[in-house]
């Protein structure tokens, strides 16, 4: 059994990475649709889409080392919360069919 009140939350370490993760998720969904806009203009859209997701996972996997590192276990669960409600929310506008801006 799990004694919940020698569990303590460190709320505030959870807004942080709230933060943080709203913040990364952001530019990472940013860049998604930049880099997608780029290849669609291409002829070979490959090295585009793989230097796209290459720079973008490589920055969503060093700021969460740095959150984790620097705030700790808590603010790496609000991060991952963060990121996983931004995407859900991308694929819900995706698959809605909402128009993301002007492509031309």
């Amino acid at each position: 059994m799990i004694d919940m009140a020698m569990f303590n939350i460190e709320w505030s370490a959870v807004l942080a990475g709230l933060g943080i993760g709203a913040v990364t998720s952001l530019l990472f969904f940013a860049g998604l649709g930049i880099g997608m806009r780029l290849a669609l203009r291409q002829e070979r859209p490959v090295l585009i889409l793989m230097l796209s997701s290459a720079v973008r996972i490589a920055a969503l996997l060093g700021i969460g080392w740095a959150v984790v590192t620097s705030l700790g276990a808590f603010a790496l669960a609000g991060f991952a919360l963060m990121f996983l409600v931004a995407r859900t929310i991308a694929v819900v506008l995706a698959r809605a069919g909402v128009p993301a801006g002007e492509t031309t």
